[in-house]
C-alpha cells in the first residue's frame, strides 16, 4: 500500500500531488523536454508510485496546460513556440496587474511576511540557481493572483503561467537579477496597500519582461 508523506506543516500530501511536482520539477529542468513523450511505466517506477496517482497526476497537468495529449493518447509535454508565448505575455499584462489591484485588502499580513522573507533570502550570489529562483517567481505572483477575490481570473491567470513558463524553461533563464529587483517593487507596494501602485509594479515587470523576450529573440 502507497504511503502518503507530509509536507513541514504536517498536511497530509497526497501521492497524485507528490507527482505533480516531481514532473513540474522534470520539466523546469529539462528533465522532460517540450514534445517529448511521457513513458507512464518508465515515470512511475522514476517516482516510487503506482501507475493510478501517476494518471492523476497526469490529468491535472493537461489540465494546467503543461502536458497534452498526441494522436497515439499518450501525455507529451506541449511544446510552446514564441507567437503563443509573447500573445500569452501580453493577456497576462492586461489581467494581472488588475489581481494585484483587487488583492489589496485581502492578502492576509503572515503570508506578506513570508513572501518578504523569502525575498530577502534571495541573496544575488544564488539568484542563478533555477529552483530557488522559479520556486519564488510562484510564491510571488501567487501571492496576489491568488488573494484577488477572483476564482476565475486566478484560475486563467495560473494557466497563462503555465504557458509562459514553458517557453521560458528553455531561452529566458538570464532574468534573475531583473526579476528579483522588479518583485521587490510588487511586494512593496502591496505591502503599503496601494491599489494603483501595485497595478502599475505589476504591469511594468509584464512590460519589462516581454522586452526582454523581444531583444533576446532578435
Amino acid at each position: 500500500m502507497d504511503n502518503h508523506p507530509t509536507n513541514s506543516s504536517n498536511r497530509s500530501i497526497s501521492l497524485p500531488e507528490i507527482a505533480v511536482q516531481r514532473i513540474t520539477e522534470f520539466v523546469r529542468n529539462k528533465t522532460l523536454l517540450g514534445g517529448e513523450s511521457i513513458v507512464e511505466q518508465k515515470l512511475a517506477m522514476q517516482l516510487g508510485i503506482s501507475r493510478t496517482p501517476l494518471r492523476e497526476a497526469l490529468q491535472r497537468l493537461e489540465g494546467v496546460g503543461m502536458l497534452e495529449k498526441d494522436a497515439g493518447r499518450s501525455y507529451r509535454v506541449r511544446r510552446v513556440y514564441m507567437e503563443e508565448y509573447l500573445q500569452s505575455l501580453k493577456v497576462r499584462a492586461l489581467l494581472e496587474p488588475q489581481a494585484a489591484a483587487d488583492a489589496i485588502g485581502r492578502i492576509p499580513a503572515q503570508e506578506l511576511a513570508d513572501v518578504r522573507s523569502a525575498l530577502d533570502a534571495l541573496q544575488p550570489g544564488i539568484t542563478s540557481d533555477r529552483k530557488a529562483h522559479w520556486d519564488f517567481d510562484d510564491q510571488m505572483h501567487r501571492l496576489y493572483t491568488r488573494n484577488c477575490g477572483n476564482l476565475v481570473l486566478y484560475s486563467i491567470i495560473e494557466r497563462l503561467r503555465v504557458t509562459t513558463r514553458l517557453f521560458e524553461i528553455a531561452d529566458l533563464g538570464a532574468r534573475f537579477e531583473a526579476d528579483m529587483v522588479e518583485h521587490r517593487t510588487i511586494l512593496g507596494a502591496l505591502e503599503a496597500g496601494v491599489p494603483a501602485d501595485a497595478r502599475k509594479a505589476v504591469r511594468a515587470h509584464l512590460r519589462s519582461l516581454m522586452d526582454f523576450s523581444l531583444h533576446q529573440l532578435r
